[in-house]
């Protein structure tokens, strides 16, 4: 079993199942990404660049969807967090029912759309 895939396994509810459901949004609006396991997480890749990662956040209760390039995102940016960091973006869930899979799709897709620039603007 691929360790990204463990990793999203072995989650406790209500994480596992956020995590689950992300996969297959993503999986299926960007279709060539790769998921591998980085820095101890899911993170999904387009060729050699990173594209998005997935988080668990037991302490504080979320999961993280963060998107590497989000320093050029443009769509729906109120729904996404900076959470005290300086580029790096966000989408935070707590429970399926918080995931708006209309935003989200929107997001993946302009993250799509800068997936080859650099990482700060």
């Amino acid at each position: 079993m691929n360790p990204a895939e463990k990793y999203i396994l072995d989650q406790p509810e209500p994480y596992r199942s956020v995590l689950l459901h992300l996969q297959v949004i993503i999986e299926n609006t960007i279709t060539n990404v790769d998921l591998k396991y980085k820095y101890r997480i899911p993170f999904y890749y387009i060729g050699n660049r990173p594209f998005c990662y997935l988080n668990v956040n037991i302490k504080e209760q979320f999961v993280d969807l963060g998107f590497w390039n989000a320093a050029h995102l443009t769509v729906n940016l109120e729904y996404l967090t900076t959470a005290k960091r300086k580029t790096m973006k966000s989408l935070r869930y707590k429970n399926l029912e918080e995931i708006d899979e209309t935003i989200l799709i929107e997001i993946l897709k302009d993250a799509y759309t800068v997936k080859d620039k650099k990482f700060y603007k």
